[in-house]
């Protein structure tokens, strides 16, 4: 993980911790890299993600928890394309909330800031409402029951997100069994160091029904010609490949140490 032979090396356009198998020379050492023991740490740390939060499927991590909040809203909006209101509780974390009002901007959506229950009894809120977004637990470490808020939601239309934290998930119920569609956040907490400067892998996971317009890759176990286990990109929107090369890099090894930290403890 600390070795930098593994992902210095540049091809354009190209993730080339991705890549099938080469080696490289790095101070007089040669090393061979084997992306496929990546493709299947990646594997490993969706199958952690989905256990975690009681989820269907979880992608093989975004940049970070408010852009993947973001990816949510947006996936929200979609799937309610005549509703234009995005209720967002109170409890949110700040950067998140200022990540979700400039994207915003750009689909048209109207954020909403507040206490969600009474957001929701406001009936010109309740008949645009596209989806909405809780903190569990939120930014005061407050742990509320959001099953009713749920059951509201869906009956509009909507679609509930909820940003949480990996490791308070090993201790309360996971947000996949009161009922939420999305579930995001940052991965950080699990052994990734604050010498990485951030920002941290975000874990992205939906229901089996939202699986195909979930943001981002998603690794799969398959066989090659040979009939040998093979891991591969099994889903991916069109736009990942042309990332830059230092952020494909970020979004491979954050979430590897992640699950090693996981496996760990």
């Amino acid at each position: 993980m600390e070795n930098p032979a593994w992902y210095t090396p540049y091809t354009p356009y190209q993730p080339e911790i991705a890549q099938g198998m080469f080696s490289v020379n790095f101070l007089k050492t040669r090393f061979l890299i084997l992306p496929s023991g990546r493709l299947e740490s990646l594997v490993n740390y969706q199958t952690m993600v989905m256990s975690l939060t009681s989820m269907d499927v979880a992608n093989a991590s975004l940049l970070d928890e408010a852009t993947a909040a973001a990816e949510g809203m947006v996936m929200a909006l979609m799937n309610a394309p005549r509703k234009r209101t995005f209720v967002v509780d109170a409890g949110v974390l700040p950067q998140t909330m200022a990540v979700l009002r400039t994207r915003a901007k750009g689909f048209g959506i109207k954020v909403v800031v507040g206490d969600v229950i009474s957001l929701l009894e406001d009936e010109a809120i309740r008949s645009d409402t596209c989806g909405v977004l809780v903190q569990y637990p939120d930014i005061d470490g407050n742990i509320q029951d959001f099953s009713a808020i749920t059951a509201t939601t869906h009956s509009l239309g909507g679609l509930v997100v909820c940003a949480t934290d990996l490791l308070a998930l090993t201790k309360i119920k996971p947000p996949g069994e009161w009922g939420a569609d999305i579930v995001l956040g940052n991965s950080a907490r699990f052994g990734v160091p604050a010498g990485y400067g951030g920002p941290h892998a975000g874990f992205f996971a939906v229901t089996d029904k939202l699986k195909r317009k979930m943001p981002g890759r998603l690794i799969g176990r398959s066989r090659d010609t040979q009939g040998n286990p093979a891991y591969r990109l099994s889903l991916q929107s069109m736009y990942h490949p042309f990332q830059s090369n230092h952020l494909c890099s970020e979004r491979r090894r954050s979430p590897g140490a992640t699950y090693s930290s996981g496996e760990g403890h």
